[in-house]
């Protein structure tokens, strides 16, 4: 059961990272949100390193080594983002997601792979 659960947490945390790196290079949405960050310099390179990361999370279903890389990254990689939300004063709803990934992404590092 937990094994399961497991699977499918990784799935969709690498769904969701799919989306969001491809929408770090075709939204125009992403586009204004990461200039708010003020980190429009470097919203390709974020959207290629978790286009890369998602793929980790999948190859980790057979290697899990690369797994435990690419959720590890992505949870820093969420860290990091709370701390820029927390920067600019967005506001608790608006950090939330984040903090969601950072801790789905711990978790997987931890103990899903």
């Amino acid at each position: 059961m937990v094994a399961r659960l497991n699977v499918i947490l990784i799935l969709f945390s690498a769904v969701s990272f799919l989306g969001y790196g491809a929408a770090c290079f075709f939204s125009a949405y992403m586009k204004r949100e990461f200039d708010r960050y003020h980190l429009g310099a470097q919203r390709a390179l974020i959207g290629c390193l978790q286009l890369s990361a998602a793929l980790g999370l999948l190859a980790g279903l057979s290697q899990p080594w690369m797994g435990r890389a690419a959720a590890a990254g992505l949870a820093l990689m969420m860290l990091v983002g709370v701390g820029v939300r927390i920067r600019i004063k967005d506001s608790l709803i608006q950090t939330v997601p984040a903090l969601f990934y950072m801790a789905l992404n711990a978790y997987l590092s931890f103990a899903a792979f």
